[in-house]
């Protein structure tokens, strides 16, 4: 369970968030929808920690993660969030495998232990046969696939993803929606997605609505 409770964060004079309340079960597909400017990708970022409210507090499997150090936040943050992005972020000089093991190795992770399960994330995610490829060498569901992938390397608690599919076509769009799912029923994996996509937020276990920084 994720609970978010009187998030407010100001950017100069402009409030983004209004004292946001949230709640976000475990094991669900959550879809967060709205307009433009409506504080989406903000609380998105402050749940994934990347960002700290200027009130409200943030518990994530029990966790106040705000009341933590900046180290002991930065190790946090590793071990049980996951990222996916619109732009997947992979770091092009890396192959594949290399990219889904970065973050295990940043937790310090048995090399060997590290590997071997991004191999098997990859093979679960239809790519064994692009193992030692580059980004620039993949099709670009391929290299969202492979962000998911290194989302997935910690087992984290969560995984926060921001327009992830906004960057695909409508085929890789369909094959990434229905990934989310698979994991969903398969690893009991729990996903906050930040959508403009119609279809997946009707999908979505939760759709949960902003406007003008608040829920709705």
């Amino acid at each position: 369970m994720i609970t978010a409770t009187g998030i407010v964060k100001t950017y100069g004079a402009l409030t983004v968030l209004k004292g946001v309340d949230v709640e976000i079960p475990s094991k669900k597909v959550v879809a967060i929808v709205g307009p433009s400017g409506a504080g989406k990708t903000t609380l998105l970022q402050i749940v994934g920690t990347l960002s700290s409210p200027d009130s409200g507090k943030v518990f994530i499997g029990g966790e106040d993660v705000f009341s933590l150090k900046e180290k002991s936040l930065a190790r946090f943050r590793n071990e049980n969030i996951g990222f996916v992005f619109q732009f997947h972020h992979l770091l092009p000089e890396f192959s594949a495998l290399e990219n889904v093991c970065i973050p295990g190795f940043i937790a310090r992770k048995n090399r060997d232990v590290v590997e071997r399960k991004a191999k098997e994330l990859l093979d679960f995610l239809g790519l064994s046969h692009r193992f030692e490829h580059k980004p620039s060498e993949l099709s670009g569901g391929e290299q969202q696939r492979v962000a998911v992938a290194r989302a997935l390397i910690n087992d984290p608690f969560v995984i926060l993803a921001d327009e992830p599919s906004g960057n695909l076509d409508s085929k890789n769009r369909e094959e990434l929606h229905k990934l989310f799912f698979t994991l969903r029923d398969q690893l009991g994996q729990t996903f906050v997605v930040v959508t403009h996509d119609k279809d997946l937020a009707t999908m979505a276990d939760i759709q949960l609505g902003m406007s003008d920084g608040r829920m709705e």
